[in-house]
């Protein structure tokens, strides 16, 4: 057995290595992440620190955490935080990991607000990630978010509070619209909902089955929680109001239908970083007696 230390550039090293020969994505950057993370220090700090032997509990506790990543847990479960538009998140197998792509639908809103007070509702809000930040960008905004996960909910409560939003976002349990039931109209309504195609599932990497399943599951062509949401988000938007949603790489031809059969306006694809379709946006252009003559046309509330 070697006698050499195990400085944080050796483990580093070795580690880096090791996940790379595991095929996992960045694996230097994961092994800087898990490492940070044991020595409650930041990356950078690594770099000042390269020849400082590991204690025995710290070289332990790296260890346990190099295994678990290495038979698939998360990263961002292992460390418990995903920095988001800036800020960190709580994060834990009850919730989704928030992905890069979704500030994209943070920004496409915040584009689109008024400058006056506005209202936002968040549905499938998870670790409330987007609803929490559009708050903090908007202070002068209110938000509701949803989740029909008791346990999402509790982890956006508690990224509420750590972030200084708790007084701004109203967090709330139910299916979709179910919490807003006696609310007035909002200005926004936004979503990441579940939009993975059900049969897609077992395809993707073990990492990402360990999230939430119904974070996911869409349904057979991943679209059947955007059905409700458009079906549905009319009636809580006040005319002119915008409805903000992400969607699948492949979707954006069948959304763009759904909401301009719908009956909203300016509806528009807009694609990520990678050219995949990944945002959908629309207004509702009509007044609340005329949002009622339809209801009464199409029959029975589709919720």
């Amino acid at each position: 057995m070697s006698e050499q230390p195990w400085t944080v550039r050796r483990v580093l090293g070795w580690t880096s290595q090791h996940f790379e020969k595991l095929g996992l994505d960045s694996p230097r950057l994961t092994a800087e992440l898990l490492l940070a993370h044991v020595l409650r220090t930041s990356r950078v700090r690594l770099y000042t620190d390269l020849d400082r032997p590991l204690e025995a509990t710290e070289l332990a506790a790296y260890r346990a955490l190099i295994a678990r990543r290495a038979a698939g847990e998360p990263t961002q479960y292992l460390t418990g935080i995903r920095e988001f538009y800036g800020r960190p998140f709580a994060v834990d197998p009850r919730v989704l990991i928030p992905r890069p792509e979704t500030e994209l639908l943070v920004e496409a809103v915040l584009q689109s607000l008024p400058g006056r007070d506005c209202r936002i509702l968040d549905l499938c809000t998870g670790t409330g990630c987007v609803g929490i930040t559009l708050a903090l960008e908007r202070p002068g905004s209110s938000v509701v978010v949803t989740d029909s996960s008791p346990a999402a909910a509790e982890v956006a409560r508690t990224n509420a509070a750590s972030l200084g939003a708790a007084e701004r976002v109203d967090v709330r349990v139910g299916d979709l619209f179910a919490p807003v039931e006696q609310e007035p109209p909002f200005d926004v309504v936004v979503s990441n909902p579940p939009y993975v195609p059900s049969g897609e599932i077992p395809t993707l990497s073990a990492e990402v089955r360990r999230e939430p399943a119904a974070a996911l599951d869409g349904g057979e062509d991943g679209l059947a929680v955007v059905r409700r949401i458009v079906a549905g988000a009319s009636r809580w938007l006040v005319p002119g109001g915008l409805l903000a949603l992400e969607i699948g790489d492949r979707q954006g031809p069948a959304v763009r239908s759904l909401l301009e059969a719908a009956g909203y306006g300016s509806v528009r694809i807009e694609r990520d970083l990678a050219r995949h379709d990944r945002l959908a946006l629309g207004t509702h252009a009509r007044g609340p007696a005329d949002t009622a003559v339809r209801r009464t046309e199409l029959g029975p509330d589709p919720r």
